[in-house]
């Protein structure tokens, strides 16, 4: 069977340990880009896209923004399979006419999400589950049309339209992950915040939040579904 093929628009401000973690949990060949140094693909030949977290907001006035959003745009409106993790789901949000925005409190550390119903992004995943989190941002206004799938008392946590799905959690983390993000926001929400959270990162957290690393696999089988059907198609043309 041919592996996949999926763009990988890594807006990580410091990239290496983003790619090495999406690496690591996606099973397929990555095309990778650096997004917030503008490069981004020029063409929509791939069998899906995975957007990655950012230190930035999706609403800042920075150059390398809207053209993400565009092109995030028009990969949804050629029927790539698309996948947007944290700051990737906000993208994935506007591209498709939603809002994002801040919230008044910054949700960190690992917590418990909620998903409804039974969709396959979230099959073999319990209701109720353990992610680490970390984000000052929201969707506050889903697109239209679109879904609302998981949330936590800090709001929208996974949507979906169509075969673009957003995740607002970071089932990609590892523990090195998890402990570098949080060391990295003493600054903005304090010493004693920042050390309640480093004293739950704890293996037995980790394995529990591996449990949501299924929904990697499960969005590798739609885009390799949505592959082969296209095939199907085109020979039968």
């Amino acid at each position: 069977m041919t592996r996949l093929r999926l763009a990988l628009l890594n807006a990580a401000h410091d990239g290496a340990n983003t790619a090495r973690n999406f690496r690591r949990e996606l099973d397929a060949d990555l095309v990778e880009f650096d997004a917030n140094a503008q490069q981004l693909p020029d063409h929509f030949e791939f069998d899906g896209v995975v957007i990655t977290g950012s230190r930035s907001s999706v609403y800042w006035d920075e150059e390398w923004i809207p053209p993400l959003v565009e092109w995030t745009a028009e990969a949804a409106e050629h029927g790539l399979p698309i996948l947007g993790v944290c700051y990737g789901h906000q993208v994935l949000a506007e591209a498709l006419g939603g809002r994002v925005g801040g919230m008044d409190d910054f949700d960190i550390g690992y917590n418990e999400i909620i998903h409804r119903g039974d969709d396959e992004l979230f099959a073999g995943i319990d209701r109720e589950f353990t992610v680490f989190t970390t984000h000052g941002d929201a969707v506050v206004e889903l697109p239209p049309g679109a879904e609302l799938l998981a949330e936590n008392e800090f709001g929208v946590h996974a949507f979906r339209k169509g075969d673009c799905w957003g995740v607002q959690f970071h089932p990609e983390y590892d523990v090195e992950t998890a402990e570098t993000v949080t060391e990295g926001k003493r600054e903005r929400i304090g010493d004693e915040r920042v050390d309640d959270v480093l004293s739950e990162i704890t293996p037995e957290r980790y394995d529990a939040a591996c449990e949501a690393k299924t929904l990697f696999d499960n969005f590798t089988a739609h885009c390799r579904r949505v592959r082969d059907a296209e095939s199907s198609t085109e020979i039968e043309a």
